[in-house]
Formats: structure tokens, sequence, C-alpha cells
């Protein structure tokens, strides 16, 4: 079967997020994250949108952020049904009325057609689709010599917050939790144009042997709790933009921490956005020393680690273990030199102590020469979230 025609992605711009607190979005980017505010919406914008809007970026990483300004807004609606979260990804395009075309003939649903808005300098066109993404949103923008940010958000005269010293590069992927995610894997492949890119399914008892088989292991017959994921990644080959889609794995599906995730944002929604770094070693030790929490990795992990990368082929890495158990970081691979280093930070709800702030939370990520996703962290990642989550009252 042939290849499906190219949406002709260039690379995925930007994440919208909607929150409550503008303000503490504000310190968390310019202060824990030392990202720069490089922008905010005008009065008319503002007033109009009834939301306002400030622009974060840290090299090629960038979050628009928004929090309302009475009501109507796409802010307010969205918080009206969800907590804190991202409600809208931004993909910066070769050809905008290409990537329409295609799209609404593959069965895609537009918002509006392209809207197309002029500076002093040249143009800017848009427009968005629905997608089954829990009510976020697809933007695709194309800039012709177009100055500003975006129509209505101003670029700051002299940025203001940090530097980037912690060397951010670029969003690596977006992870999203489904109650059901076949649906979705569908719309990427056949509207989107995307490719299976891996998957992976496990259930945290898969280790206890018992009398009741699944399909993914043995579950103790003892056993009242657990917690199960079946994963698919997605990509588009052109951009190399990658989507790893999750949902919960019987048995004990209710207490998935996919599921709870569900719960928490009330439905399917975007859980994390991983961001690369040039060294991570670095980047977490001071990230640390700056007030910015992780999610905890057990000292069994680094008891087991040099067994398990034998195992999975990977003859060496730069890093001392103890370097490793010490910041707590992750690493996985699949051959010979090629593996990559990762870290979870706390969501956001766990961060601020408040559940309304959302179950988003951002991965820290290095690659070095593996373009996977690490079966063997995708599990430490998947207990680590269970026991905060039990920690914190949200499952028994």
């Amino acid at each position: 079967m042939a290849k499906p025609e190219s949406l002709r992605i260039k690379r995925l711009e930007a994440l919208h997020y909607y929150v409550h607190d503008l303000d503490r979005s504000r310190r968390f980017y310019t202060e824990k994250f030392d990202f720069a505010e490089v922008g905010g919406s005008d009065d008319k914008l503002t007033k109009e949108g009834k939301q306002r809007s400030a622009v974060f970026e840290a090299n090629d990483v960038r979050v628009v952020v928004s929090a309302p300004e009475g009501e109507g807004g796409r802010a307010a609606r969205w918080l009206k049904r969800h907590p804190d979260g991202v409600g809208a990804l931004v993909f910066e395009v070769e050809d905008i009325h290409h990537t329409f075309a295609l799209l609404e003939a593959r069965g895609g649903t537009p918002m509006s057609d392209v809207v197309t808005t002029k500076d002093d300098h040249g143009t800017f066109a848009s427009f968005s689709i629905t997608t089954p993404f829990g009510g976020s949103t697809f933007r695709f923008v194309q800039r012709d010599a177009y100055a500003s940010l975006y129509p209505g958000v101003v670029r700051a005269s002299k940025p203001t917050g940090g530097a980037n010293k912690f060397g951010f590069g670029h969003i690596d992927h977006v992870t999203t939790n489904f109650e059901t995610m076949a649906p979705a894997l569908l719309w990427m492949e056949h509207v989107m144009g995307f490719e299976r890119f891996w998957g992976i399914e496990f259930h945290t008892e898969d280790v206890k042997q018992g009398d009741v088989k699944r399909g993914a292991g043995h579950v103790g017959a003892a056993s009242t709790h657990g917690s199960g994921l079946r994963s698919a990644v997605m990509w588009d080959p052109h951009s190399n933009a990658k989507f790893a889609n999750n949902e919960p794995l019987r048995p004990f599906f209710k207490s998935s921490q996919i599921n709870v995730f569900y719960e928490d944002n009330k439905g399917d929604g975007i859980q994390h956005a991983a961001l690369t770094v040039k060294d991570i070693l670095t980047a977490v030790r001071d990230l640390r020393s700056n007030g910015v929490e992780f999610m905890p990795t057990p000292g069994t992990y680094y008891d087991a680690l040099p067994k398990r990368l034998e195992a999975i082929g990977v003859k060496a890495i730069d890093e001392n273990i103890d370097t490793l158990r010490d910041l707590e970081i992750l690493v996985d691979g699949e051959k010979e030199r090629a593996y990559m280093l990762q870290i979870f930070l706390k969501d956001s709800a766990g961060l601020y102590k408040e559940q309304n702030a959302g179950p988003f939370f951002y991965e820290i990520i290095q690659r070095k020469g593996d373009r996977g996703f690490g079966g063997g962290n995708f599990r430490a990642l998947f207990e680590s979230i269970e026991r905060q989550q039990q920690t914190e009252g949200r499952v028994g």
C-alpha cells in the first residue's frame, strides 16, 4: 500500500496551554525553567478573545499560556470542562493551502477556512482542526516574512525572564492518554497521514506469576491492585514529530494510572511533552537546585540497570550509574551504544498541590543515538506515576 501524501509539516512549533493563573505559569517558565517571555496578547486581542496570553521560549521550545479574562473565551470554555492543560498544538507547515486541502479531502474537520493576516513585513496564514485529543485542537500556520509572533500577539522589544541556562532544545514528542485509543490511532493514520513507529503493552503485575493469565503476561491470583497500559507511537516522517498514545489495560482497569489521568483531566488529553536538553546530567542537577521537582525512581531500578542494559544490547554508556542514581535519571536503549536518558517532572497538580492545576507534566530527554521510547523506562515512569497517585490519595 502506498504511503499517504505528506502534510508537509516542518515542526511542532508550540504548545498552547490554558491555565487559571497566568502569573503562576509566568513564574514557572521564567524562573524555574529559565525560559524567556518573548511576547503577549495586545489589548485588542485580550478584549476580543476574552483571555490574556503570554509566550515563553527556550531555543525551539515555545509555550503559549492563556488565562481567562471574563467569560466566553476559549480559555474559559476549556477550563469549564478540564483542569489546566494543553488545549492546542501548533504546527508550522510549508504550504498551508496544501495542508488544508489534504486534511479536508481525508475527512478532517477544519474549524474555518485558511485565514491570512498581514503585518508590515509579510503574511501569516493559519487554520485549526478538531481532533480526538479530548477537546485539544491542531493549528497549522505558515509565515512568509511575518515578523510578529501571531496575529494580536506583540513581540517584546526586550524579552524578560531567563536565558535558557538549562540548554533546552526542541519538543521531542507529545504523549496523550485515551480511555480508548483505537479511534485516535485511525485518525492519525488516515487523516494526518502518520505512520506507526513503536508499541508496547504491560502491567505492573506482570512480574508476579499466578494462575490468572492475560495476553500481556500473568497476574497473581491474590492480586487486588495493579496498573497497566497499551501504548502506540505514531510519527510524521517528514517532520519527525512523534506522538505516544496510551490507553488503560485490564485487569484493574479503573486503577490504571491512565484511567486516573482520564478522570483527573475529565476526559482524554495530552499527558506530557518531552523537551530535549544537550546535557541532562547538568540540566537535572541545576533544575533540582532551582526548585524543580521530579518523579522519584526507586534504588532497585539502578541495582538492576547493568544487567538490563546488557540484556537489551547496550554495551556501554558514558555516564556513571551512581550519578544516574543520585539524580534519578532513567536510561534505556536498543543496541550497541545507542541509548537515551530521561526524567519526568511531577505533574502540575502535584507541583502546586492543587487539583485544578491538572495532570500535565514535562519530560526532560537527551538522546544519544536512540530514536525510540525505551520499554524499560516506560515501565519505570508508569510505576513512578502510580506511586505518586497513591501517595496523593488519587488511587487506592
